[in-house]
């Protein structure tokens, strides 16, 4: 099986330490957020940084949405404070539903970015779609038993994104970059390994 297709476009400590104004000047204008562990701790109601975040987002220009495999009432109870669209019961990494969060924000897979804590939903589900992804370490330890088993199969995808990371020229893949910079070296990267799709956009 070949891991890439899981591998994020950048990894970093934490949802509140990305550079938002920077992403809007690279011309991003849609940001689909996962919740839990994400944001907030799992089932968490939405914090002041979480508040204050997304009014800076508002502020910046960004369209934004929630995208969660959580039911109404949980996606509702964090939405309430902080007034964005959001989708739930979505079946990530099913693509219908990141296609809807675009259609919704009026965006497209060019402008459009996902952020979430997890591989084989958040990130695989965004790859599938064709929008980079980032991927935040989760908030808390504390996490339903599936999501802890699978975050042992995490561990060895990350560790392979690691040595790829460090190919494309990074020292520490884990320190943020401009992601049209990480896509430009990637872009590069798979085109030497004929890796690019009938439209020249990553696979």
């Amino acid at each position: 099986m070949c891991l890439k297709r899981f591998y994020p476009d950048m990894y970093i400590d934490s949802t509140y330490q990305i550079d938002f104004r920077k992403l809007y000047q690279d011309g991003y204008r849609g940001l689909i957020f996962d919740i839990d562990n994400t944001l907030v701790t799992h089932g968490a109601p939405a914090t002041p940084q979480a508040e204050a975040l997304f009014q800076e987002l508002k502020a910046l220009g960004f369209s934004c949405c929630l995208l969660s495999n959580n039911q109404e009432p949980r996606v509702k109870m964090f939405n309430d404070s902080v007034h964005v669209e959001y989708i739930c019961d979505a079946h990530k990494p099913s693509v219908a539903n990141y296609e809807k969060a675009m259609e919704i924000m009026g965006t497209d897979r060019k402008n459009t970015l996902f952020i979430g804590d997890q591989i084989f939903t958040d990130i695989y589900g965004a790859k599938r779609t064709g929008i980079p992804a980032i991927m935040v370490k989760k908030i808390h330890w504390k996490e339903e038993i599936q999501i802890v088993l699978k975050r042992r199969l995490e561990a060895v995808v990350l560790l392979g994104y690691r040595r790829y990371a460090k190919k494309l020229g990074r020292q520490d893949p884990n320190t943020p970059l401009s992601l049209l910079e990480r896509y430009r070296k990637k872009e590069n990267h798979n085109k030497d390994e004929g890796y690019t799709n009938s439209e020249g956009r990553l696979r």
